[in-house]
């Protein structure tokens, strides 16, 4: 099968189904696509490359056949791992929409009070809307929740329910596919093909694009954000080997202490 032919085949699948089907042909990828090349930090394993990715626009190489995991996964392994007590102090973490290449990995952590979250993945431990969460107020002291908000047509109000729940001096880690080189958020309700949406918001099920403001719109919720920027600290080389988004930006959002 040509790549091509293998993208086309992939975007024709519905992501649960891809998802299911991944567990069975993962052992053929890690045996066809074993090397040294590149490396997935979150399990050690490396490869002569990773897996293609996307649905409008195929990204190359950046689906790793070991964990899963994408850029933003792996970008986010290394920030808790590096600069957090996230492995080593106790935490009570709720997750939401709980990815597969964190979900076992974090349920085991003996350090962690592990929660998750989400309305319709398996994963969950709690059903809930964002918007509305049946948790107290500063119930959790670290958040992870990622690449959710494009998805939620009252993203202020998610946010704002993010910023009750999480305990003063908490982390709140809010990553968003993010255009950078967009000043303004954008969004507009009338586009209501999926095809439409997918090539302007890309995905279908996406609301808006944010912009640069994200940060600010987080900022005006109450959040001290920190535009985390671990790529231009890393040696270029590693940011190949690892297959990272060079220049992404990991929303840090702390709620100041009273």
């Amino acid at each position: 099968m040509t790549g091509k032919a293998f993208k086309f085949f992939l975007n024709k699948i519905p992501r649960p189904l891809l998802i299911r089907l991944s567990y069975v042909v993962k052992p053929f990828f890690l045996f066809i696509l074993r090397g040294d090349k590149y490396t997935d930090p979150i399990d050690g394993r490396s490869f002569s490359k990773f897996l293609p990715y996307g649905y409008e626009n195929q990204r190359e190489n950046v689906l790793s056949p070991s964990t899963l995991s994408l850029e933003r996964h792996r970008l986010l392994w290394l920030y808790l791992k590096d600069h957090t007590t996230f492995f080593s102090a106790p935490h009570k973490v709720l997750h939401f929409a709980p990815e597969q290449a964190f979900y076992k990995r974090f349920r085991k952590l003996k350090n962690l009070s592990y929660t998750t979250t989400d309305l319709n993945s398996p994963l969950a431990d709690i059903k809930a809307d964002i918007c509305n969460l049946p948790f107290e107020d500063n119930s959790f002291d670290f958040i992870l929740c990622n690449h959710v908000l494009e998805h939620i047509p009252n993203d202020t109000k998610a946010m704002q329910e993010l910023y009750r729940i999480l305990e003063p001096g908490g982390i709140a880690i809010l990553q968003i596919p993010q255009d950078l080189t967009r000043e303004i958020t954008f969004e507009d309700d009338s586009i209501t093909d999926p095809r439409e949406r997918a090539v302007i918001f890309g995905q279908y099920d996406h609301v808006r694009v944010y912009g640069r403001d994200y940060f600010d719109k987080l900022r005006s919720i109450g959040f001290n954000v920190e535009e985390v920027d671990l790529t231009s600290n890393l040696d270029n080389h590693l940011v190949d080997k690892f297959r990272l988004a060079e220049g992404e930006i990991i929303p840090v959002a702390k709620k100041q202490e009273y």
